[in-house]
């Protein structure tokens, strides 16, 4: 493993204080402090989602999330099969063709989503990218064409500023995917014309279910005409050329997972009982502020975004920029950036904190409300002791 001859590295002491949550991945993510499993001992298990009393619990999670997010009331807001995948590509599939259309790439979801649009539709489209850790050009986007992006880079760390130049008049429908924004930053809804997230992101629920929210301006383009292209059943939001208001009300386009409902709504009480979308914001802030601090003081470690204003607060990812490293190829990079991983895993103090595999090596640690922050303060010191370990195994 030895690739430089350096002078023996002193190790790193283990700290003895462990984080009581270890659970930083960023999907699915940590579940809201003090669960349990009884917190799902009330799921209608057994029983058909389209009873009155099925339709009502899916309802719910439908009419609690608008309520969190402070959706405007034309909105419509459904629940969709395959997670913030299939919400993105029903949209895709669904409302793209009738115009130009600009997707913006600057990590690995939103570039399948851009080469959906060009490879598998064949769409006139027009890809702005950018490396891991930037946004690309905002001011070269043409708004009259419709617009494709990602509120928050998932797997760069990088996020749409807060006062992003969107024009609130606009020609084309601006889609935008927010799974790993939601709950956790605001949307300038009255700028966006959808938004889809899902349930296993930011309030940390289970899989498979996605959450898909319509513009007035988006159901009128899906109600304009037929789609232009065949659709399958799972895809399909309108019949006869009107939108299919029971998705938009509960009644699901496929069977969900009851268990999953009432998990969705156990987060979803909890998230106003914090005190809503402004709690969650400043807990994922809190976090955030925590790691910028530790960040200014390390050296070895750097946020993959060195703009602050497009730093995410959920996903935060971090580069490894320490002189041992960057000495190394890049194959070597790797490994030993998954071994510092692998070592606070294995320690039981941090799991699935590597960086995405498309991303440069570093990590990834979530930093949304369900996250507390005394667990992100108890990390710290093991992320220093797991590079020192790393370091030293490398350098001797």
């Amino acid at each position: 493993m030895t690739v430089t001859e350096a002078p023996a590295v002193s190790r790193l002491r283990k700290p003895d204080v462990r984080p009581a949550n270890p659970d930083f991945s960023s999907g699915p993510c940590a579940k809201r402090p003090g669960w349990t499993v009884e917190a799902l001992s009330g799921a209608l298990l057994g029983r058909s989602h389209r009873s009155p009393e099925g339709r009502a619990r899916l309802k719910e999670v439908i009419d609690r999330s608008a309520r969190v997010l402070g959706m405007p009331a034309a909105w419509r807001l459904g629940i969709v099969p395959g997670s913030d995948t299939g919400a993105v590509e029903m949209v895709l599939w669904s409302l793209l063709g009738s115009r130009p259309v600009d997707v913006l790439a600057f990590e690995s979801f939103s570039a399948t989503w851009a080469n959906d649009i060009t490879a598998q539709l064949q769409l006139d489209a027009r890809v702005l990218k950018a490396e891991y850790g930037q946004l690309p050009d905002l001011s070269q986007v043409d708004w009259s064409r419709d617009v494709v992006l990602a509120w928050n880079g998932t797997t760069s760390g990088v996020r749409f500023p807060d006062d992003a130049a969107i024009p609130a008049e606009h020609d084309g429908l601006v889609i935008c995917d927010a799974t790993s924004a939601a709950f956790a930053m605001d949307l300038p809804w009255e700028k966006l014309d959808v938004v889809t997230w899902s349930w296993q992101k930011a309030l940390g629920g289970e899989a498979a279910h996605g959450m898909l929210a319509l513009s007035p301006r988006a159901v009128a383009r899906l109600e304009a005409g037929p789609a232009p292209r065949p659709l399958p059943k799972v895809f399909r939001l309108t019949a006869k050329g009107k939108l299919i208001e029971g998705i938009f009300k509960g009644d699901t386009i496929n069977t969900p997972s009851m268990l999953c409902v009432e998990d969705a709504l156990d987060s979803l009480k909890w998230a106003e009982s914090v005190g809503g979308l402004a709690a969650l914001k400043a807990r994922s802030a809190a976090n955030l502020a925590v790691l910028t601090t530790w960040e200014a003081a390390s050296d070895w470690a750097t946020f993959l975004a060195e703009d602050a204003a497009v730093r995410s607060g959920t996903s935060i990812c971090f580069r490894i920029t320490a002189p041992w490293f960057v000495a190394l190829d890049a194959e070597m990079q790797a490994k030993a950036a998954k071994r510092i991983a692998g070592l606070l895993n294995d320690e039981g103090v941090a799991y699935d904190i590597a960086s995405y595999r498309d991303a440069p090596p570093g990590l990834r640690i979530w930093g949304g409300a369900t996250v507390e922050t005394s667990d992100i303060e108890a990390l710290l010191p093991w992320l220093d002791w797991a590079e020192a370990e790393v370091r030293a195994e490398f350098t001797r």
